[in-house]
């Protein structure tokens, strides 16, 4: 080997030492960066066979533990946002000890209308329980508006959160193009590979994704689903249509002309695009999360306080009166007074098939918005009735033409002998059909009605009657707006007073209101997330109350216990992906001490050869 030779192998040692001290020091320096992998230098003999060449730099990852970390972040967005939701949710209903939580205020009641019954001809007792009942219709009050703050914020993560997932996805397909065409990986490269990295990670904290790569240093990014997010330099565009203010009868429906609701689109530069929502393609991260708080948990917890709402409101004033035998010839059955039928009031009808000896129930419902026709059998808690819905807006012939078309062929005939009522008889002779019972439902919208009910309860000052509009079922946020009847409060003596001519002293209607409201057992719907369509939840207002609250805690409780798991599997894959792709300051610290005598060693070298030239030279 020559000395010009000794000194080019010398110097092209320094060069490699060079490069290597710059990645130490750029490894040091972000040893507490967040997201930044740990840099080594690739280098290789000169095809010379004498010298060494740095061909590239190494980011020291492990793609698999990355893409587990990726799939756990996503989880743990996920179950972290819920966790918080619902502890937030927990924290609307209340601390059991404290005094303002919908069970502490219905006891409060409870005991105000005893209190009555003992003593009905005090008016510090009627007050007491005027106060106690507008106690519970603005604890309902608030509940409903704290559900529904929840929504709102709910949408509003969705806004920010597309937003925040656009950029990510706009600076990856950035990043995507600044690489194409790159050959061998440089510190700059490897920097922008940190970077895309990085915008992924934020990428699956707001949902699920999948990267694929590409050739070179590109890749493709999809959600789990299947859904391409980025594909090279093209990234996808999402869109969240926001309706504004959310409340009990916004709803999300897959038909936008039926949906109140934002939903989520994506959209590609070729004019494609994918409802997200409809399509179920996000199921991770905190995107999901705030769709399911918004659609499904929280919904839930509305139909949960408006279902109780309702039940108190109709308990009270629903009143049932059973049909008066009728005949007619051989036929048989039942005359009913329609005259109280408000729009949601229940037509009870039970007839027995002569043919099959199989009993039928029916409800039939009045109403007065025909769009809303036919109705659903689950428009009633009853799992064995069948609903009918019937029109009353064009008056009495119409109801009978409707009621003839739909049950005619039973065996059942309807009429209407004189005034409002409503006769419905069997078949007679033909022996198809026997009816074996009939009563009306109606709500009571007067304090005098002589009899017990009463409208204690109103929704927002009209009687509530569970009236289904095109607009929805009238129990929807009626949590809300529930409120005590205005006429109660101007003459608190109608709690005791039903009628011109009750006796003083008389506890029939204050004893039917405790009754009611404490031992009167309730079939309640299973939308409340309480029994089933075929086996509903059937127990007290105060039993139901519990349920629905212990069931919250409960949710809330198991959410909690989720996020944390999720966090312990998080920081397990973190501190895995640290321990491979991570700086390690002694480990840099040894190395910097070996390139340290390197690059002296090769200093010698070159000072050595430079000596012997000199020697060389005084020679010549």
């Amino acid at each position: 080997m020559g000395l010009s030779q000794a000194l080019s192998t010398a110097m092209s040692g320094l060069r490699a030492n060079q490069a290597a001290l710059s990645l130490v020091s750029s490894n040091v320096a972000n040893a507490e960066t967040p997201g930044y992998i740990r840099k080594t230098s690739v280098q290789v003999q000169m095809a010379t066979g004498t010298g060494v060449q740095t061909i590239g730099v190494n980011r020291t990852l492990d793609e698999y533990i990355q893409s587990q970390l990726r799939t756990e972040t996503s989880g743990a967005t996920y179950a972290s946002t819920r966790a918080s939701f619902l502890s937030n949710l927990q924290s609307i209903y209340g601390d059991p000890s404290s005094s303002s939580t919908l069970e502490a205020n219905f006891n409060a009641l409870t005991s105000a209308l005893q209190a009555l019954s003992t003593s009905p001809d005090s008016q510090s007792a009627r007050i007491g329980v005027i106060n106690a009942v507008q106690s519970m219709a603005q604890q309902l009050n608030a509940t409903s508006q704290g559900i529904q703050s929840l929504r709102n914020s709910a949408e509003l993560g969705l806004t920010n959160s597309v937003s925040m997932a656009n950029n990510a996805l706009a600076q990856i397909a950035n990043i995507n193009k600044q690489l194409q065409g790159s050959v061998g990986q440089t510190a700059a490269t490897a920097a922008m590979l940190d970077q895309r990295d990085q915008y992924i990670t934020q990428l699956s904290q707001l949902m699920d994704v999948r990267v694929v790569p590409g050739n070179g240093d590109q890749v493709s990014v999809y959600t789990m689903s299947g859904v391409q997010l980025v594909g090279g330099s093209d990234a996808a565009h999402l869109s969240f249509n926001a309706q504004g203010t959310v409340t009990p009868n916004t709803q999300w429906n897959a038909d936008p002309e039926k949906s109140t609701l934002g939903s989520i689109t994506i959209s590609y530069a070729n004019g494609g695009g994918i409802d997200l929502v409809a399509s179920g393609s996000i199921r991770s991260g905190a995107i999901a999360a705030y769709l399911e708080l918004r659609d499904k948990s929280l919904v839930q917890a509305q139909t949960q306080v408006d279902q109780l709402a309702a039940a108190m409101a109709s308990a009270l004033s629903d009143k049932t009166t059973g049909g008066t035998a009728a005949a007619s010839g051989a036929q048989t059955g039942f005359d009913l007074d329609l005259s109280g039928l408000q729009s949601g009031n229940i037509i009870h009808l039970t007839y027995t098939d002569t043919i099959t000896n199989t009993q039928h129930n029916l409800s039939i419902v009045r109403v007065d918005d025909p769009s809303v026709l036919p109705l659903k059998d689950d428009a009633t808690v009853d799992p064995n009735d069948k609903v009918i819905g019937i029109d009353f807006s064009g008056g009495m012939g119409s109801v009978l033409t409707q009621l003839n078309a739909a049950l005619g062929g039973a065996g059942l005939q309807f009429s209407n002998p004189s005034g409002s009522t409503l006769r419905v008889l069997d078949d007679g002779a033909a022996g198809l059909a026997d009816v074996n019972a009939a009563s009306v439902t109606t709500t009571t919208t007067s304090l005098t009605s002589g009899g017990p009910e009463l409208p204690l309860f109103t929704d927002g000052g009209y009687p509530y009657s569970g009236t289904i509009t095109a607009y929805g079922a009238q129990q929807t946020g009626l949590a809300g707006r529930i409120t005590v009847n205005s006429a109660l409060l101007a003459d608190p003596s109608r709690l005791i007073v039903y009628g011109a001519s009750t006796p003083a002293g008389d506890t029939t209607r204050s004893d039917f209101i405790l009754k009611q409201l404490t031992s009167t057992s309730y079939s309640y719907s299973s939308s409340t997330g309480i029994g089933s369509a075929t086996s509903p939840y059937k127990g007290t207002l105060l039993g139901f109350t519990q349920q629905f609250t212990s069931m919250q805690g409960s949710a809330a409780a198991s959410a909690q216990q989720l996020s944390d798991g999720q966090d312990v599997v998080l920081a397990t894959l973190q501190k895995k992906m640290d321990s491979v792709s991570g700086v390690d300051i002694d480990e840099e610290m040894a190395n910097l001490l070996a390139l340290q005598n390197a690059y002296s060693a090769n200093a010698r070298v070159m000072s050595t050869v430079n000596s012997m030239f000199q020697s060389l030279m005084q020679v010549l």
